[in-house]
C-alpha cells in the first residue's frame, strides 16, 4: 500500500489515506476492493463498462450491527410487502441509485445471491422491489448485502406516501454553475478578440489570455462534460453507437482545435464556444428534466382507480366503497376470487388465499382466524371478513398488475420503428458530419471545424424517442380520468392496433342493475330463499349478484341474518355450490346441478337450484341489455369485426344478429377454454384482438387477447389478467376510447415528422456553416421539449372531441 491521490476504480473517491491495488486497479478502501472482487467473481464486470467509476462508497463492517433490529418480527412486518411460505417481497428506497450501472447491478443481484429471486428497479423513484427466499436469506442479510455493495437503503418508516420527493441532481447543478463560471470568465478574457484589437497592451497578453482560457476550459472538459464522455465510452464498450457520441466528437473537435491554435499561437481558439456549448447543453439537460417532470404521467391512483370493495359497518350493513377510502380497522367482506386490497387480519374461521398475483406461483394457502393476510392475495372459497391493518398502497397494487407474470409485453410496429430510427440515427449523423468536414476542408478550412461540430450537436434523436411515451402517457392519464384505467402506456398503442373486438354477454352487453327475475318450480320456503341468497352473495359473478340482490328485496327477507357457508366451490361458466346451514346447495346450469340440459329455446337465462340432491326448479332471469348497446355496437361494427362469446344459451341470437356483420361470429354455451381457443384461432389468422368481458369466466381469454378489458360493475372485481378496467357506466364511450387511441398514433407520427423537420432544417443550416456550436447547443434540447409539448397538447385536443 502506498500513499496516493488517485481515484478509486469503484466509487471514484480520492484514495486520500492509502491505495489498494488489485489487477492494476486502485481502490480507496477494503470495502470497494471487496465489491470489485465480488462482482468479478460473479461475472458482473459489465457494471464498470456502463459508467465510469459508477459505484458508491462502501461502509465499513463496523456499521453492520446497526441492522440487528431487522431481526425483530414487528420491524419485518412493518417493512415487508409480503411474506408467505418462504417467499418475501420488499420495496425499498435506495437514494444512491444514480446511473444505468446501478440499475444493472441491482437487477443482477440474483447472480450474487441465488436466494434473491428478482429485483425490479424504478430509476426515477430510486426504488427497488426485491423478491427473495426468506428461508435462505433474512431481511437483515439482504439489507447488509445492499450496504456492502454501496447501496444502503433508506428504511425510515415516518415518510407518508406522496410527501417524499427526490432531491434534485446536485451534481448537475454544480456542473452548470462551474461551466457558467468558466464560460463567463473565458468570454471576459476573450474581449480583445471580440473587438479585434490589433495594438495596445492587451494584444501583448494574447498568449497569456489564451493560456488562462485553456486552464479555465480544463475543468469544463474533465468534469462538466464527464457524463457525455462516460455515456459515449459505455456505448462503445457495448458495441453500440449511442446518441452522445456525436456530441462528444463535437466537444473534442472544438477543444482540440482551440488547444492547437492557443499553443501554436496560430489563433485565439474557440474556448468561449466550447465552454458555452457545455454550459447550454447542461442547462438544456436540466430544463428537459424539469419539463418532463411537470408532464409526468405517473397516475394519481387515488383520483380514479376504479376498484371498490364491500365494507361492513358496525351495524352489519354493507356498502360499496372505493379501496382508496378504506382506513385502518375497517372491516371488509371479500368474496370468491376477489383480490384483497390491503394488509389485513382474518376475522372469519378460515380462508384459502392464492398469492399468485404477488409471487407468480399459484398455490392456495389455508389461513385461520387471526392470521395476517397480505394485499394482493385472492380468496378462493366462501366470503370472508377481514380487518384492515395497513392503508391501501395503490402504487404497489398497480406495480403488481404490471408484473410480467401476467402478460408478456409485445413490441409493436411503431415501437420497433422508433428503436430502429434511434439506432441508425447516430450512424447517419456521423456520416453527414464527416462529409461536411471533408467539404469545408476543401472549400474553406476556417469553417470546417464549426460546421462539423454544429452538425454533430444540432441533430438529436431524443425527440423521436420521446414522442410515443409522452403521447401515449397523456392518453393513459386522460382515459383514467374518464373511466378507462389502462395498465400502462404500451396498452394504448396495442389498443390502437386492434382489428377485432370480442364481447362476453352477461355483465358486459347486459347490465347487472335491472333484470326480470322469476322462480319457476316448487314453492320455496323463506329459509330456502335465505340459504340461496347466502350462497349467491359469496360469488362475484353477475348472475349471482343479481339473484342475491333480488332475494334481499323480497318482503320476507330478514336483513342481517347470517348463515354459515362452508366448502364453497365455483366452477367458471357452470355454477356454484356449498354447504349452507347444514344443507348442500348447488346453483347454476342444468348440467352443473345434475338434471340434464336446459331448454335451449327458452328466451331467458335459467339458474337451476338443487338442495341436497333435489331439483327445486330454476330462476328465470331476463337480463336487460345496456340502453346504449345499439349505438355502441353499430358504431364499432363500421370499423371493427365484432364477435360474441357467451356461456348462455342462444335465445337472444336473433336480437344480437343485427349488430354483428356475420352470423357465424356469434357463439353461445362457450366454456372458458372455448373462449381462450377462439382468441388463439383469430390471432393465428393475423388478427389483433380486444376482449371485453367481466374478468371471471373469461380470464384466460382476457390474458390471451392483445388487449383485455374487464367491465367494472356494481361489485368492482379486479382481474389481474386484464390490461384495463372499464367503468360499466362508461360502456357507451368504448368507441370513443378506440377512436382516441387510433388518433394517438397519428399524433405520434406527426411528432415524428416535426422532429425530422427540426433535424432537417437544423442540418441544412449547420452543413453550410451558418450555425455555431453555441446556438446548436441551445436549440438541441428545445427540440425535444417542443415535440413533447406538441404531443401532449394535441392528445388533449383529440381526447376532448
Amino acid at each position: 500500500m502506498v500513499a496516493c491521490e488517485t481515484q478509486c476504480y469503484h466509487c471514484g473517491e480520492n484514495c486520500e489515506a492509502e491505495e489498494i491495488v488489485i489487477a492494476e486497479k486502485s481502490f480507496c478502501c477494503e470495502g470497494c476492493k471487496m465489491v470489485y472482487e465480488l462482482l468479478s467473481e460473479h461475472s458482473l464486470d459489465a457494471y464498470y463498462q456502463l459508467e465510469n467509476r459508477p459505484g458508491n462508497p462502501v461502509q465499513t463492517s463496523e456499521a453492520k450491527e446497526r441492522y440487528a433490529y431487522l431481526e425483530l418480527e414487528e420491524v419485518q412486518d412493518a417493512l415487508l410487502d409480503f411474506r408467505e411460505k418462504g417467499c418475501a417481497k420488499i420495496t425499498i428506497t435506495i437514494p444512491s441509485i444514480h446511473c444505468s450501472s446501478c440499475v444493472y447491478l441491482l437487477e443482477h443481484l440474483p447472480r450474487i445471491n441465488p436466494a434473491i429471486k428478482a429485483v425490479i428497479v424504478d430509476f426515477v423513484k430510486r426504488e427497488a422491489a426485491i423478491t427473495y427466499n426468506d428461508d435462505e436469506l433474512s431481511l437483515r442479510q439482504l439489507i447488509e448485502l445492499l450496504a456492502k455493495i454501496g447501496y444502503t437503503p433508506d428504511l425510515s418508516q415516518d415518510k407518508k406516501a406522496g410527501q417524499t420527493k427526490q432531491k434534485s441532481n446536485q451534481r448537475l447543478v454544480l456542473k452548470i454553475g462551474l461551466a457558467g463560471f468558466c464560460f463567463g470568465n473565458i468570454m471576459l478574457l476573450s474581449f480583445p478578440e471580440y473587438f479585434m484589437l490589433e495594438e495596445g497592451d492587451l494584444v501583448e497578453y494574447q498568449a497569456f489570455f489564451g493560456g488562462l482560457n485553456f486552464l479555465l476550459a480544463l475543468p469544463v472538459l474533465l468534469y462538466c462534460a464527464q457524463d457525455y464522455f462516460t455515456s459515449a465510452i459505455g456505448s462503445l464498450r457495448q458495441r453500440m453507437l449511442g446518441i452522445d457520441i456525436p456530441i462528444v466528437l463535437g466537444i473534442i473537435a472544438l477543444f482540440g482545435r482551440s488547444t492547437y491554435e492557443i499553443f501554436t499561437q496560430t489563433g485565439a481558439g474557440y474556448m468561449d464556444s466550447f465552454a458555452g456549448l457545455i454550459f447550454f447543453l447542461l442547462i438544456g439537460k436540466w430544463y428537459q428534466s424539469k419539463t418532463y417532470q411537470s408532464l409526468s404521467f405517473e397516475r394519481d391512483y387515488t383520483s380514479y382507480f376504479p376498484i371498490a370493495t364491500t365494507r361492513v359497518q358496525s351495524n352489519g350493513e354493507e356498502e360499496q366503497v372505493l379501496i382508496q377510502k378504506l382506513q385502518k380497522e375497517d372491516v371488509i367482506k371479500i368474496r370468491n376470487q376477489e383480490i384483497i386490497p390491503a394488509d389485513s387480519v382474518l376475522l372469519s374461521d378460515k380462508a384459502a388465499i392464492d398469492y399468485s398475483f404477488v409471487s407468480g406461483e399459484s398455490d392456495c394457502i389455508t389461513k385461520v382466524d387471526g392470521d395476517k393476510i397480505y394485499a394482493g392475495g385472492r380468496q378462493m372459497g366462501e366470503a370472508i371478513l377481514l380487518k384492515i391493518t395497513k392503508e391501501v398502497n395503490q402504487s404497489y397494487f398497480t406495480q403488481l398488475w404490471n408484473q410480467h407474470v401476467f402478460k408478456e409485453e409485445k413490441a409493436l410496429l411503431l415501437s420497433k420503428t422508433v428503436q430502429a430510427i434511434s439506432r441508425y440515427f447516430t450512424v447517419g449523423i456521423l456520416t453527414i458530419a464527416l462529409a461536411t468536414l471533408g467539404y469545408w476542408l476543401w472549400a474553406d478550412s476556417t469553417l470546417a471545424l464549426m460546421a462539423f461540430s454544429s452538425v454533430l450537436i444540432i441533430a438529436c434523436p431524443c425527440a423521436l424517442a420521446l414522442s410515443a411515451p409522452f403521447a401515449f402517457g397523456n392518453i393513459l392519464r386522460l382515459f383514467g380520468k374518464d373511466g378507462l384505467f389502462l395498465k400502462n402506456a404500451l396498452t394504448v398503442e396495442q389498443l390502437a392496433d386492434v382489428t377485432d373486438i370480442i364481447f362476453d354477454k352477461t355483465g358486459t352487453l347486459t347490465t347487472n342493475n335491472t333484470a326480470n327475475i322469476q322462480f319457476i318450480g316448487a314453492n320455496l320456503t323463506k329459509a330456502t330463499y335465505h340459504k340461496i341468497q347466502a350462497l349467491a352473495e359469496n360469488s362475484t359473478h353477475p348472475l349471482s349478484q343479481m339473484l342475491s340482490g333480488y332475494i334481499q328485496k323480497l318482503p320476507h327477507f330478514e336483513a342481517g341474518k347470517t348463515l354459515e357457508v362452508s366448502d364453497f366451490e365455483e366452477i367458471n361458466g357452470q355454477g356454484i355450490a356449498a354447504w349452507v346451514d347444514g344443507q348442500y346447495i348447488k346453483m347454476g346450469s342444468a348440467n352443473f346441478v345434475g338434471i340434464g340440459t336446459s331448454d335451449s329455446g327458452h328466451t331467458a337465462t335459467q339458474v337451476h337450484i338443487c338442495v341436497d340432491g333435489n331439483d327445486l326448479g330454476y330462476f328465470n332471469i331476463e337480463k336487460q341489455y345496456r340502453t346504449d348497446l345499439d349505438q355502441v355496437l353499430n358504431s364499432l361494427s363500421q370499423k371493427f369485426d365484432l364477435h360474441l362469446l357467451s356461456g348462455d344459451n342462444d335465445a337472444d341470437r336473433s336480437y344480437l344478429e343485427q349488430f354483428f356483420q356475420q352470423k357465424d361470429r356469434l357463439h353461445f354455451q362457450q366454456k372458458p377454454l372455448d373462449k381462450l381457443n377462439y382468441v388463439k384461432e383469430l390471432q393465428t389468422a393475423g388478427r389483433k384482438i380486444l376482449m371485453v368481458g367481466d374478468g371471471l369466466n373469461d380470464a384466460g381469454a382476457l390474458r390471451q387477447a392483445d388487449v383485455g378489458i374487464a367491465i367494472s360493475n356494481d361489485v368492482h372485481s379486479f382481474s389481474p389478467a386484464s390490461d384495463g378496467i372499464l367503468d360499466a357506466q362508461k360502456f357507451g364511450a368504448l368507441s370513443h376510447y378506440l377512436f382516441v387511441a387510433k388518433k394517438s398514433l397519428w399524433v405520434v407520427k406527426a411528432s415524428f415528422i416535426l422532429s425530422l423537420l427540426y433535424n432537417g432544417v437544423g442540418l441544412f443550416f449547420a452543413v453550410q456553416g451558418l450555425l455555431t456550436p453555441l446556438i446548436a447547443a441551445i436549440l438541441m434540447p428545445l427540440s425535444s421539449i417542443s415535440v413533447v409539448i406538441f404531443a401532449t397538447i394535441l392528445t388533449n385536443i383529440i381526447a376532448k372531441k
